[in-house]
Parts: C-alpha cells; structure tokens; sequence
C-alpha cells in the first residue's frame, strides 16, 4: 500500500521534551486554530526538524501531551489528579488552547471545596514550628482565609489556592511553584524570595506585596493587579505579563524581564 504525497506531508512527528508523537496538520490545526500549534503548521512559518528523523523538537515536559493530542482530536479531557489538572493546564496555557484551558478550568472550579481549614493550617503551624516544613504539595485551599498567617514553613507546590485570601500573610522564601493562585487576594502579602515559577497568578491583586527576589520565571500573571508592588531583583524571565494591570506603578529595579510576554 502507497500514500500519496499530500496524504505523507500532512504527517508530523513532534518530538516533546524526549516523548515522541505521530500526528497531522489536520489535527494540530483545526480544533484550536488560534493555538500555537496551529500557527506552527498553517505553512506560515518555517519550521526546523531533525534532519536524519524528521522530528520537530519542542523544549517543554511531554508527559501530558498525549492528552493535549486526544482534546484535539476528538474534544475529550481526562480525569487527573489536581496536581496533574494543574500539569495539564500549565501545558495547555503555553500552546494557548484557549478551548482547552477554558475546560480545564472549569474542571477545577467544580471542585473548590478546600481540603483544609484555616484552623487546621493554625493547627499545623503550631505542632510543626520546631520540627520543620509542612508539605501541601497540591492540596486544594482554594478560596480559605489565610489572611495574616505566619506560612513561611509551608510548601504549596502545585496548591490550588485559587480566590484564596493571603492579603498580609507571610510567604517569605515558601515554594508556590506550579501553584494556582488565579483571583486569589495577595495585597500586602511578604513573598520575597519565594519560589513562584510556573505559577497561576491570573487577575491576582498583587497590590503592595513584596516579590524582592522572588522568582516568577514562567508565571502567569495575566491580568494580574501590580499596583505598589515591590519586584526588586526578581525573576520574571519568560513570565507572561500581558494585560497586567499598574505595572508602571511597581517597583522593577533589577528585575530580569528576559523573553516575558508583554
């Protein structure tokens, strides 16, 4: 059996982060026209592949791509952890499959009831003072009031904290990284130098809080409030800071903004 060369062009072999996929135009295209990915194979733009396989390279984690596939070709999500719903969003943000996120998102917004309480986060920070870090790697504390709490001996990697109130709480140097902090109050809040990379900060109010030497290096503060904010040092390489909101009003003395999105 032979293919024709129209039916052999429309084949791409992605190579993501080390995973290998086969694939088409077609279904890199036609579901989310306006994604990345789609602009990547509309014959616009030259695109480079391995020359002795053929395969395109993209840098980014391919573990979740297959999924990425499966949405784009037949619509459909799976069922995943939060803390591989929040994987899966961070890869459907940068190929900017807005259908996708729009899903996903509504995914996450179905299930916010927090796992914990403010008083189990009181209690937690009183029996674990001397003994060191209390891990909340992706646990959900979406919309809890964590207002003025003492959190610098927590880590909330890949949390969802999404319309949390954190307004004046203490993050300095905490690992947030990967977290879901959409919507969520963080005025006043003490985050110098926390670990903010890949984060979920979309529309935050972020006004007055302290970000010296933080590292927001591909977060995600679209439509983010940055009103007073102190961003002195920090890393905002690659973060995308489009429609943000008083970024003339913060405070951006040695702030690396290499290949932020603006």
């Amino acid at each position: 059996m032979t293919m024709d060369s129209n039916a052999t062009s429309s084949i791409v072999r992605l190579n993501i982060g080390g995973y290998e996929f086969l694939t088409s135009v077609d279904t890199l295209t036609n579901r989310e026209p306006q994604s990345m990915l789609a602009a990547m194979f509309s014959g616009r733009h030259t695109v480079y592949k391995d020359p002795e396989k053929g395969y395109v390279f993209v840098d980014r984690d391919g573990m979740h791509f297959r999924h990425i596939l499966n949405w784009l070709r037949d619509g459909l999500t799976p069922n995943l952890s939060d803390v591989e719903c929040s994987e899966l969003l961070r890869e459907a943000e940068y190929y900017q499959l807005l259908g996708l996120v729009e899903v996903l998102n509504k995914k996450k917004d179905e299930q916010m009831d927090a796992e914990l309480t403010r008083a189990d986060i009181i209690k937690y920070n009183i029996q674990y003072s001397r003994s060191g870090q209390v891990n909340l790697r992706g646990v959900n504390l979406s919309g809890l009031d964590l207002s003025k709490l003492d959190l610098s001996q927590f880590y909330f990697g890949s949390a969802c904290l999404k319309k949390a109130i954190l307004s004046g709480a203490n993050l300095d140097r905490v690992s947030l990284m990967g977290a879901n902090l959409q919507d969520a109050s963080l005025i006043s809040c003490y985050m110098s130098g926390a670990d903010l990379r890949s984060a979920h900060l979309q529309r935050a109010d972020l006004a007055g809080v302290n970000l010296e030497g933080a590292n927001l290096e591909e977060a995600n503060l679209k439509g983010a409030n940055l009103k007073g904010a102190k961003l002195k040092g920090a890393n905002l390489q690659r973060a995308d800071l489009r429609d943000v909101r008083h970024l003339e009003d913060a405070d951006l003395d040695g702030a690396k903004l290499l290949g932020a999105i603006r």
